[in-house]
């Protein structure tokens, strides 16, 4: 059933908005307008990955942002974020922030690119003194940070260390160290309640900005784009036997792309087969409904009609 509404919505994706607002910016996946002292921030069905854009996947802004949301509410203890309304499923209301240029990568787990880093004798970027033996997928015994730079559409992120966003003045070093203080916390609060769902929070990214002298989490927060998650109950197996972990989360196309199309972000992009897209959605459904213990309510038809209808209902279009 949920294969067949997925296949059903392929032409009905929501690539790109054009609406009637203005200062508009495209990122990878999502499309924000400036409206003062407010943005609009529409989470696109768009797919990037090793920061190139590749193709749609039917539902995912609506999953994004749904996801999102869900984060954002119960980590409002931890942490202050941008989040005034969700206007439409796949639309954010947020307030206006100066948004800081480095993202705070946060991981349990050394695996995907910082892996391959390893492997390659280039781990050392971060500033951090990684032990010889590791073995793929191993837990640290602290989560670590491994800053980047935020690239614009089409270039590559750059890592960065701690030391070096600050000597670089990309951030200010006491707004820097509580970045990360609320980094960790946001990844132990997501940690403990992916756990009690059966997975394994392995890493994540986020975003802050300054409103008014505030630091919020902007962006998204532990949604499949921006995370990782592995079956908990399959790890220890798995690990042991050096096989991949059981994921829910982006990083299925990627090694998509690694393993059959030998492509990691350079030369022209490979097309993706309409069946790896629906299998790519059903993997982030799970994870929302893993995550939020809701079923998840497909919002059908054409996104783009109901998007300025929705817009219009709350006023902002």
């Amino acid at each position: 059933m949920l294969h067949d509404i997925l296949k059903a919505q392929l032409p009905q994706t929501l690539d790109r908005t054009d609406l009637r607002l203005p200062g508009r910016r495209e990122g990878k996946v999502r499309d924000v307008y400036d409206l003062g002292d407010h943005l609009l921030i529409v989470a696109t069905d768009r797919l990037s990955a090793f920061d190139v854009v590749l193709t749609t996947i039917p539902f995912k802004g609506q999953i994004l942002n749904q996801i999102a949301a869900h984060w954002f509410d119960v980590t409002r203890d931890v942490a202050a974020n941008h989040v005034v309304s969700q206007p439409d499923p796949c639309a954010l209301l947020a307030r206006k922030c100066e948004a800081l240029p480095v993202e705070v990568v946060v991981r349990g787990y050394i695996t995907g690119s910082l892996w391959r880093d390893y492997q390659a004798g280039k781990a050392g970027v971060y500033g951090i003194d990684f032990p010889a033996g590791l073995r793929r997928d191993q837990a640290f015994d602290t989560p670590i940070i491994t800053p980047s730079t935020k690239a614009e559409v089409g270039a590559h992120d750059e890592p960065i260390s701690s030391e070096d966003v600050v000597r670089r003045g990309l951030v200010d070093a006491e707004i820097w160290e509580e970045c990360r203080r609320i980094a960790l916390a946001l990844f132990e609060r997501g940690q403990k309640l992916a756990a009690e769902r059966g997975l394994i929070l392995v890493d994540t990214k986020y975003e802050f900005g300054l409103a008014d002298d505030e630091l919020l989490v902007i962006d998204e927060i532990h949604t499949p784009d921006s995370s990782r998650f592995w079956e908990a109950s399959e790890y220890e197996e798995r690990f042991a036997r050096g096989e991949d972990q059981r994921m829910l989360d982006k990083e299925n196309i990627r090694k998509w792309l690694i393993d059959e199309r030998g492509y990691m972000g350079e030369g022209p992009a490979p097309t993706i087969p309409d069946e790896v897209r629906v299998d790519l959605a059903q993997k982030y459904v799970a994870n929302y409904e893993r995550l939020t213990g809701k079923d998840f309510e497909p919002a059908t038809g054409d996104p783009h009609a109901r998007l300025e209808a929705n817009l219009k209902k709350a006023g902002i279009l």
